[in-house]
């Protein structure tokens, strides 16, 4: 996880009522980020995807903000049940760090843009904004999958 600039970096946590695995299990499954997607612009992954994530691997998605487009994304963060975390061409990191609490699990989603290839552009689309909103309901959409 980078350690860099905190403020380089979108955080939200909630707690999901189920046990971390069920949860990663999800998340490593590429196939099924569609179901979470806050953003609206997850709509599936291609088929080369692998059914499983693990650290190096690649995975293609479909997606649309105003137009289709797709995105090829390698998972640079990995450790079973705990954290999962991949980059695309841009750069910046998505992550997800899970950590067993009363009642489920606390997840915690974040979007790292410390190694972004282009913080200007994120700052002109408005993206940093954008992807805190994002972020809150695909834990919205985490919990009410696992209620």
């Amino acid at each position: 996880m980078s350690t860099s600039n905190p403020a380089k970096i979108v955080s939200h946590s909630v707690v999901v009522p189920a046990p971390a695995s069920d949860i990663f299990n999800l998340l490593a499954d590429p196939r099924r980020h569609s179901e979470i997607d806050g953003s609206g612009s997850v709509k599936a992954a291609k088929l080369n995807a692998p059914e499983r994530l693990s650290l190096g691997a690649k995975f293609g998605m479909e997606m649309k903000i105003v137009l289709p487009y797709k995105m090829t994304n390698e998972v640079v963060e990995f450790e079973e049940g705990r954290l999962i975390g991949w980059r695309h061409l841009g750069g910046h990191v998505w992550r997800y760090i899970l950590e067993p609490v009363d009642g489920g699990t606390k997840v915690t989603e974040q979007f790292d843009w410390n190694t972004n290839k282009s913080p200007i552009m994120l700052k002109v689309m408005k993206a940093v904004d954008r992807n805190s909103v994002s972020i809150q309901k695909t834990l919205d959409n985490l919990v009410k999958r696992f209620s």
